[in-house]
């Protein structure tokens, strides 16, 4: 194993000296989904459709962004990076066309990664198939040689797409997910898992379309691995794992009845049409459609709406150049016409449903399909055949297993898959803040709870109040852990995506400077996951772009924890005048174990001339957008006081609990230990300054002897504390300074102050 290795012990994470390590991570980045070369937006059309000539290269940074980004989150205390990238941004050109280019880039950007002491794990990103379908991941050659007419979606709704919409600026928010149930996706996705049971006639290059995109998707990750392997210095060191396909969707695979729509499905927004609906519209037929909105208790019906396409097919036409990129196309498999059609499901000439339930059934074998079985045949199949070929060249990755979106996942455990380099994937969203934009503190709804059938009647799933709001939020996500230990076994949980909207209340904060809301229900989704059992997350999301009128840029989403229009959190250099001595630990000279750079212990050999001098740096500027809205002078600091928060990063024994009290700033970390720390191998927590200042941090420990280190990270400081403990169950509280909110001001301090101190028992002998 490298010297920076992860391993795997049951549902914990281990470092190579056996400390269990927690992931706090972030998702890098956002802008990963759309190019560089030209810049392309989702709210931009200017050359959409020519995207075999785009260029990925500078994504998710340039080398120079990389360093300023990759040592904000660090001293932000972020260990892990969940590493955005496209299938469109490796094969854009053509089938078996690498942009290596973009490989080169990528390679160096890991290789900076890696200097910051970041873990790394790979993730394929996609959303609703491909930027051309409403979202992200697939290139555009993929949706040709489904047969499929991507430059007639806005006529036929087969995707509604940022992009040609015909006001981007009025673009609906939270409308992109919707097309999971529009005809491109459902084509897409049905052909990516099952291509070959329902479209049997579907052949191009002597395979079945189902085969043609796996192996392409498979091989271009792949060739990835591949290269990222001969860099010789980044396998386990810094890339540790490789995520499975984000977000999988079945497409049609298991829907009982074309012409209607199943309870289950909650996200309904806009026009909502049934397959059978989508199916006619996307052959050029009028057909009036079911409008939805979304409210408390999900979607409800708002209206109907015609949605006529004049004509206008979703399919390629017959006389389309299908040589353009190389492949040939099976005769039996007719351009021009339905591709459902072709396979008996309906009549175009009577336009005229034949088989409602064509994709009710596996074919031949009439074994009944619903969510579950698709997840447990067709995804696994696929998984086996993604996790093979990464195992071939990474041999000891970690593979993330991520099924779909809060549906029950794979039953794996006792067999062959249940291995031990495993970890469940998981995604969880406040389905109420983000789809309305407004964290509403009255009340919220547990969805997984109605998802999974927990309930009566929807209304006794509403929670009333903040605090049963956040232990609903807390209940939820321990409930998807629980459910995946259930049917995976014994494999540790990340939450790879959950996080908050910025742009709530119609973008109430952006003028005002009131980031209450958002830091509010940022800091209960981090309640949640603190609580949740879970061995971390990555948060979504981080996007170096974003300003307050476009958001991240893609598809009205505003998710990012940092925007050009909103200042930074200080760093040390400017929060503190000088470091106070620790009665604890003034006698030691520990240095800072894996992190690079300088130390500067909380000693009295520091003084506040030599601090500033050792932290001197170039400042890290922020360039705000043009479109910069006016703001009071309280700018606030974008809820930077919920997401910069304490946290163990490596435990000598087992994490019991631990969380952060953002009311009364209090962090409460406990562990149980069957040994007790070495000199060299202490326990590791992070702890924010800007939380806990030197000079007013009260810290209170069960036992032991303990330290903060101000870390060098590119000039400014990173607080880590250490601490040397013995055997048996520990227990640590620290308190800091409570500041008033979206400001540096500090509040009045109570009359025990917060000076710093530490209260040791008997223990303390034991282990000196």
């Amino acid at each position: 194993m490298a010297a920076r290795g992860i391993t795997i012990d049951g549902t914990r994470l281990r470092d190579i000296h056996g400390r269990e390590v927690t992931f706090r991570g972030i998702n890098v980045a956002g802008e990963c989904k759309f190019p560089r070369y030209p810049d392309q937006p989702s709210h931009q059309s200017d050359g959409f459709f020519d995207s075999d000539n785009v260029s990925f290269v500078g994504r998710p940074f340039t080398e120079e962004e990389a360093h300023v980004h990759f040592a904000r989150l660090k001293r932000w205390g972020y260990n892990v990076v969940r590493y955005v990238f496209t299938w469109e941004a490796l094969e854009h050109a053509g089938p078996g066309k690498y942009d290596e280019d973009f490989i080169d880039h990528t390679i160096k950007i890991l290789r900076i990664a890696k200097s910051y002491g970041l873990y790394v794990f790979m993730d394929p990103h996609q959303d609703v198939w491909s930027r051309f379908t409403g979202g992200s991941g697939a290139p555009l050659w993929t949706l040709y040689a489904c047969g499929l007419d991507p430059e007639t979606f806005t006529s036929n709704q087969a995707a509604i797409v940022h992009n040609t919409f015909p006001e981007p600026a009025d673009f609906p928010k939270m409308l992109w997910p919707t097309n999971y149930t529009r005809l491109a996706t459902q084509v897409t996705f049905t052909l990516f898992y099952a291509g070959r049971d329902f479209a049997p006639n579907a052949i191009i290059d002597g395979k079945n379309i189902q085969d043609y995109l796996t192996d392409h998707f498979v091989a271009a990750c792949a060739h990835l691995a591949q290269r990222i392997h001969d860099a010789g210095d980044l396998e386990d060191e810094c890339v540790i794992g490789w995520e499975t396909l984000n977000e999988p969707h079945r497409g049609l695979v298991g829907w009982e009845d074309l012409d209607a729509i199943p309870d289950d499905l909650k996200m309904r927004k806009g026009t909502c049409p049934t397959p059978w609906q989508a199916i006619l519209t996307g052959a050029g037929r009028a057909v009036e459609i079911d409008i939805y909105d979304f409210g408390t208790f999900g979607a409800y019906k708002s209206g109907r709406e015609l949605v006529d396409p004049a004509g206008v097919s979703a399919w390629l036409s017959p006389d389309s150049d299908d040589s353009k990129y190389g492949w040939k196309r099976d005769p039996g498999w007719k351009l021009g016409q339905c591709l459902w059609a072709q396979n008996g499901v309906w009549d175009p000439k009577q336009d005229l449903l034949l088989k409602k339930d064509y994709f009710a059934t596996i074919p031949n074998s009439n074994t009944k399909l619903d969510y579950a079985t698709f997840t447990n045949t067709y995804y696994m199949s696929h998984y086996r055949k993604y996790r093979d070929a990464l195992r071939a060249i990474h041999k000891d990755c970690i593979i993330l297993m991520q099924s779909a979106v809060l549906e029950i996942p794979p039953s794996i455990k006792g067999t062959p898959d249940d291995e031990k380099r495993l970890i469940f994937a998981t995604h969880y969203y406040d389905g109420l803040t983000l789809v309305q934009k407004h964290w509403n503190k009255y009340y919220n709804v547990d969805i997984f709870g109605i998802l999974r059938h927990r309930y009566s009647n929807p209304v006794f799933a509403v929670r009333l109040g903040e605090t049963a709001i956040r232990n609903c939020l807390r209940d939820q996500l321990k409930a998807i852990r629980d459910e995946g230990m259930e049917r995976l076994g014994e494999h540790p949980t990340l939450f790879t995506e959950i996080g908050i909207p910025f742009d709530m209340d119609d973008k109430y904060a952006y003028r005002t400077g009131d980031y209450t809301s958002q830091t509010s229900a940022l800091d209960a989704n981090h309640f949640a996951l603190e609580g949740s059992g879970a061995q971390g997350y990555t948060l979504w999301t981080y996007v170096a772009q974003n300003n307050h009128q476009w958001g991240d840029l893609w598809n009205g989403e505003d998710l990012s924890i940092v925007s050009v229009d909103d200042p930074l959190l200080p760093g040390s250099s400017s929060m503190s005048t000088y470091p106070s001595a620790n009665p604890s630990t003034t006698f030691l000279e520990q240095g800072a174990g894996s992190y690079s750079g300088t130390t500067l212990s909380y000693t009295t050999t520091i003084n506040p001339s030599n601090l500033r001098d050792a932290l001197k740096s170039p400042e890290i500027k922020q360039n705000p957008s043009a479109a910069r809205p006016e703001q009071t002078a309280n700018v606030g600091l974008r809820a930077a006081e919920a997401y910069v928060r304490p946290s163990p990063i490596a435990t000598v024994g087992d994490v019991v609990q631990y969380g952060f009290d953002l009311a009364h700033v209090t962090f409460t970390f406990s562990l149980v230990s069957d040994h007790a720390t070495k000199e060299d191998v202490p326990t590791e927590i992070f702890l924010p300054e800007f939380h806990f200042p030197p000079g007013k941090t009260n810290v209170e420990v069960s036992g032991g002897r303990w330290r903060i280190d101000l870390v060098d990270v590119d000039g400014e400081g990173m607080q880590l504390m250490k601490w040397w403990h013995g055997a048996g169950e520990q227990n640590m509280t620290i308190k800091g300074v409570k500041r008033k909110p979206g400001t540096l001001d500090e509040e009045e301090d109570t009359e025990a102050g917060y000076m710093e101190t530490v209260r040791s028992t008997a223990q303390d002998c034991s282990i000196m």
